[in-house]
């Protein structure tokens, strides 16, 4: 496995000194003492929960190379004490970014950036050595940790930020430095923090800061802030903006969609060309999301014809629409997992592929969890999923979550099976419930806790 750094070149990138015999170089870095790879530098951050520094002896007895802590915080041998951990880990990204040579796109937006990164990711790695970040580390501590894994051999790199208020995606980007920047769309996710979609957008738009001399902005323009996006890229000095989605006049245009089976068939045209997107996904969000790696590979040098072969083999994420067939071959129970992330626009999107699906030959089955940070505007934000929870052929609703109580006075006296406040009440009522050949979907922000109801279903439908 190759070396991320040697103990020298770790010592001056960060301005640290070593207490005691620690290891020559450094294979990995890791923040979570249980999960070390070979050679590992554990790094001792301050968490909401949990404090690294607690762990520092754990760390080392598990094998790390050494740990990198602040001063005055732990002592003892294996150390590389900094000032701070964390901006110790900031300057090991930073390192890891100066001597890249590889191409690099940062992803950002309000819905999708996730699954764009994972297409991104699924494309480049068909023609090189690709680094991309993990689950959703795309926070003040996830974004450093992924930049300071980066191999020096790297030829693509993809990297995720996220945000929950203002000022934050700034210095992630910052320390990104993209060639490429991507914004995947403007909707009310985190709005308390912001009070409107346009405060949404500007901050977002922040990933323009970061963004290196000559590269380029790629755009959704299927959402109303795309003036205010693209006046921001101006203002930011972006010299190339390239934009993407279904409204006319986008330079990536989807022109033609069609699903079967759980496929999802479209058309992109780019200039006057014709190109015939698969993916082994449904939605349109979905081909939104793949349309735009289209566009980012063919502007990282790709011919599209690559990108659209990878794409195709492109499948849905866990906890983001992935579908799980479970059970018998000839009565299954299609179970669609959406359980990590909830807003109006990700919500309305998902129960548009509900509406399109049948259960295989039982009864289709929502449960739907709060959406979370909607602030003020939350009540109205739940009411208003009620025209497409109706639409959407459920037989039976279940709602998790004190927020839910809008959508479920919306829906109207009967329409709701079951309604509790946490995903625990709810688990045992929809166990009780299922049964092989229901079709159902799970969605709900990920601090609601529906990945644990995901699970129960998988463990009790899996393994007839």
């Amino acid at each position: 496995m190759p070396k991320l750094f040697t103990v020298d070149e770790l010592l001056a990138a960060t301005g640290g000194r070593v207490e005691g015999e620690v290891g020559t170089a450094i294979g990995s870095i890791s923040i979570d003492s249980r999960e070390l790879g070979p050679d590992a530098l554990f790094v001792a951050i301050k968490g909401d929960r949990f404090d690294g520094h607690d762990f520092v002896d754990t760390a080392l007895a598990n094998g790390a190379a050494a740990a990198l802590v602040t001063e005055g915080r732990s002592q003892g041998p294996g150390r590389v004490v900094v000032p701070d951990a964390l901006e110790g880990l900031c300057d090991l990204a930073r390192a890891a970014r100066t001597r890249s040579r590889a191409m690099i796109v940062g992803v950002t937006g309000s819905v999708g950036k996730t699954t764009t990164k994972e297409a991104l990711r699924t494309v480049f790695e068909a023609v090189g050595s690709t680094h991309a970040s993990i689950k959703s580390f795309n926070n003040h501590w996830g974004v450093p940790l992924m930049v300071a894994r980066m191999p020096e051999q790297t030829q693509f790199g993809v990297f995720e930020m996220g945000m929950s208020g203002p000022d934050e995606i700034r210095p992630l980007s910052q320390l990104v430095r993209p060639h490429i920047a991507v914004i995947t769309t403007i909707a009310p996710a985190h709005i308390e923090a912001f009070g409107s979609l346009d405060g949404i957008a500007r901050a977002k738009a922040e990933i323009f800061a970061g963004l290196e001399p000559g590269g380029t902005a790629v755009l959704n323009c299927d959402h109303e802030q795309i003036d205010l996006l693209l006046a921001e890229a101006k203002a930011a000095g972006v010299q190339c903006v390239v934009t993407y989605g279904f409204a006319e006049g986008a330079d990536w245009r989807i022109t033609k969609i069609q699903t079967a089976a759980d496929r999802t068939f479209a058309t992109v045209e780019h200039e006057g060309a014709q190109h015939e997107l698969v993916l082994s996904v449904l939605g349109r969000h979905m081909v939104a999301n793949a349309t735009a790696a289209l566009a980012v590979a063919t502007l990282a040098g790709l011919k599209p014809e690559v990108a659209l072969g990878a794409l195709s083999r492109f499948g849905a994420q866990p906890g983001r629409g992935q579908r799980l067939v479970l059970g018998p071959a000839d009565r299954p129970l299609l179970l669609t997992d959406e359980s990590y992330n909830a807003n109006s626009a990700s919500m309305a999107a998902a129960l548009e592929v509900f509406a399109g699906q049948q259960a295989p030959g039982g009864k289709k089955v929502l449960i739907l969890g709060d959406m979370l940070e909607l602030g003020e505007q939350s009540p109205a934000f739940h009411a208003d999923l009620a025209p497409a929870v109706a639409s959407s052929g459920a037989d039976q609703v279940y709602l998790v979550g004190p927020a839910m109580t809008a959508l479920a006075d919306a829906l109207g006296p009967g329409r709701v099976a079951a309604h509790t406040q946490t995903s625990k009440e709810m688990g045992e009522i929809v166990l009780n419930a299922l049964a092989y050949g229901d079709g159902v979907m799970i969605k709900g922000s990920n601090g609601v806790g529906l990945a644990g109801i995901v699970e129960a279903i998988r463990s009790r439908f899996g393994n007839d």
